[in-house]
């Protein structure tokens, strides 16, 4: 099996608060580094009741101080949002305390609704036509300054902290490939485009002095319990927040519910299937099949695993399972 790592919404459930999910946010983190996953990410989501991870640099630096060795990260900071120079003072910051560990994904999407976005970007002069311009310029923050550099990043200047272009269509697997960059697809809630993407960012890509071959990291569900049933059950959660949040109904985590599939009208199954279409759900023989097939058909270099799963020990518990079917090295003196 291919590399594991985590990307985690930090989800506020019903009846909680974002103050209870950034502490979840951490157990998870120190949970999944003790089973041996690579990184552990977080997304800037805006406007959002069921997310608490809108000031993404604020929320790793939380996560990073109280994890050892795990790599921490944005999947992603959403560019367009922000100046580059404070992007890479940010996560230069993070760099500076935590060496070695931080690493920076980028997208060019809102990442919240279009009132949101105008609320976000009001004083901005770019957007997301802007984006590849804008990812070059960061990158420069990152480099050693050069004699006469009018504006540095301090800090940031130097430390080079790798970059990861997001997308969730071919626009980002273009400019990843331009630029020479690793490519992470958002597989986990838009997987229409994830094969065209893949190919069209392993035709193209350009080697750089950041990475000499295609690197693709595939997000994707994955929902892991003792059977199937009780996974299903447990994936009725995140099918309801979908649900809601494609209707302009955004909410907190649900509870979930039995037999929710049956409740569905064609309409709300295929709002669903269009964005959990490539979730894998059920037992430990269940996802071990669905995780094989994934990699098989699409030649991922790594996967990069979400579950919004109402109960803070089950989600922890689902990827335990996971980490128990791919045979994850667990990280010395961490494990248990």
């Amino acid at each position: 099996m291919v590399p594991l790592s985590v990307l985690d919404l930090s989800p506020i459930t019903e009846g909680s608060d974002a103050g209870q999910a950034l502490r979840n946010s951490l157990d998870l983190a120190r949970h999944v580094e003790a089973l041996g996953y690579r990184r552990f990410w977080m997304a800037e989501h805006h406007n959002l009741p069921g997310i608490a991870s809108a000031a993404t640099a604020v929320a790793l630096a939380h996560v990073a101080s109280g994890t050892e060795q795990i790599k921490i990260g944005a999947g992603g900071i959403m560019l367009p949002n922000h100046a580059p120079l404070l992007i890479a003072e940010q996560f230069g910051t993070l760099a500076a305390l935590h060496p070695g560990r931080v690493e920076l994904g980028l997208g060019r999407a809102p990442g919240s609704d279009q009132a949101t976005a105008r609320a976000v970007r009001r004083a901005l002069f770019g957007g997301a036509e802007n984006f590849p311009q804008e990812v070059v310029e960061l990158m420069s923050y990152f480099e050693p300054p050069q004699p006469g550099q009018a504006v540095q990043a301090v800090p940031g200047a130097g430390l080079k902290v790798p970059l990861w272009i997001l997308g969730s269509s071919l626009y980002g697997a273009q400019v990843a490939a331009y630029l020479g960059l690793p490519f992470a697809f958002a597989a986990h809630f838009a997987p229409a485009m994830m094969m065209q993407a893949i190919e069209v960012y392993r035709a193209r890509f350009r080697p750089s002095p950041a990475l000499a071959a295609p690197n693709v990291m595939l997000g994707m569900v994955v929902v892991a319990a003792e059977s199937d049933a009780e996974a299903r059950f447990l994936f009725s959660s995140l099918q309801q927040s979908t649900l809601n949040n494609r209707l302009g109904r955004p909410g907190r985590v649900p509870p979930p519910v039995a037999d929710f599939d049956e409740r569905l009208d064609a309409y709300a199954r295929a709002v669903i299937e269009d964005a959990l279409g490539c979730a894998v759900v059920g037992g430990p023989e269940t996802v071990r099949r669905g995780l094989e097939d994934f990699v098989r058909r699409t030649g991922a270099d790594e996967l990069m695993i979400t579950a919004n799963i109402f109960d803070h020990e089950k989600r922890k518990r689902s990827f335990t399972i996971v980490a128990e079917i791919c045979g994850l090295p667990a990280a010395p003196g961490r494990a248990g």
